[in-house]
């Protein structure tokens, strides 16, 4: 259930194919005083080996509407259980721009909130308007939770790590037209040959996006292990200016401004120059950094929980030894921990 492929069984499944659904499952397993765990696509999810002690619902709903607004953009409103995937392209075929930059990502339109999706130069809090929510300290559905009231940060909001309010419903505003958003992201903008800044038709910028997320492997594939990972396992860090690591061996350290007058490093510039390289093999060759990308950590068939959070606090360790920089996971752990 999860893209990883790692992780124990779980007491319970439930199916749920509409929110109503979603509801009734987590309202009736809090009434029962069982752990829930709320599961779409288990693209961002690490679970522990021992599984889960409780029921895992799992949410199926559907369904994609758009609509006008009075100012010319236009209303996305989207269902938890819609695979997101399919949204954005769903976006781009009816000609509209706004989504294509998130493009291959994996999971379900729910999650997309909870971790403030982004790739590429956007994210979701660009775009969102809404969520409706399952409050299961009120045990009541919340319609129309505004975006600003849900501490939308980078690759964080105040939905993450927290297992009292379930996305059911979460609505976007798309500008209207059909060119892509902005192209902030260097790379992207080169494999367009486009100007930084610049916007192309949004299906020519999902077409770049996607081909570039598969030279990286990140896009799933079952029959290819560099894919078997939960995306980037680190944030980049954001640290204060006088910390940005100085002197030999630094040259070159990608940094970007952050808020508040921070900087945010390259999480994957920093694991590369601690000397771990693409395809750095964990224990017994059972996980390894992606043969195209040292951000992700991946299964190469036989691995287990335990190995993959032994590479990742290899990898931790490695980099703070090295530079002094602590990177923090980006997957939500479930029932375990960096050691």
């Amino acid at each position: 259930m999860t893209t990883l492929r790692l992780g124990g069984p779980a007491d319970r499944v439930v199916a749920a194919a509409t929110a109503e659904d979603v509801v009734e499952a987590v309202r009736a397993a809090d009434d029962a005083g069982e752990a829930v765990l709320v599961l779409g696509g288990g693209s961002n999810v690490v679970v522990a080996d021992e599984g889960f002690r409780g029921t895992v619902v799992r949410v199926g709903s559907t369904g994609v509407d758009v609509s006008a607004r009075p100012d010319g953009s236009v209303l996305l409103t989207v269902e938890a259980g819609e695979d997101w995937d399919d949204v954005v392209a769903t976006t781009v075929d009816r000609g509209l721009g706004g989504l294509e930059c998130l493009s291959g990502i994996p999971g379900r339109t729910g999650a997309t909130p909870v971790q403030n999706v982004g790739a590429y130069g956007v994210e979701v809090a660009d775009l969102l308007v809404d969520v409706d929510l399952y409050d299961r300290r009120t045990r009541s559905v919340r319609a129309h939770v505004p975006a600003a009231e849900l501490g939308l940060g980078y690759r964080t909001s105040v939905l993450k790590n927290r297992d009292d309010a379930v996305v059911l419903r979460v609505r976007f505003a798309l500008p209207g037209g059909a060119d892509s958003a902005p192209l902030r992201y260097p790379e992207l903008a080169r494999a367009l040959g486009a100007e930084p800044g610049g916007r192309v038709p949004a299906a020519a910028a999902r077409e770049a996006v996607l081909g570039l997320r598969r030279s990286k492997g990140m896009v799933l594939d079952p029959a290819d292990h560099d894919t078997w990972s939960a995306g980037s396992f680190f944030t980049n860090p954001v640290v204060d200016a006088a910390e940005v690591p100085d002197g030999p061996g630094t040259e070159g350290m990608p940094r970007w401004p952050a808020p508040v007058d921070r900087v945010k490093l390259s999480a994957a510039w920093l694991i590369q120059n601690a000397g771990f390289g693409r395809g750095h093999a964990g224990p017994g060759g059972r996980v390894a950094l992606s043969g195209r990308h040292v951000l992700a950590l991946t299964n190469r068939g036989s691995g287990t929980t335990a190995d993959l959070l032994s590479l990742a606090a290899q990898v931790r360790d490695g980099v703070v030894e090295r530079f002094g920089i602590a990177l923090h996971p980006e997957p939500v752990l479930v029932g375990c921990r960096l050691p």
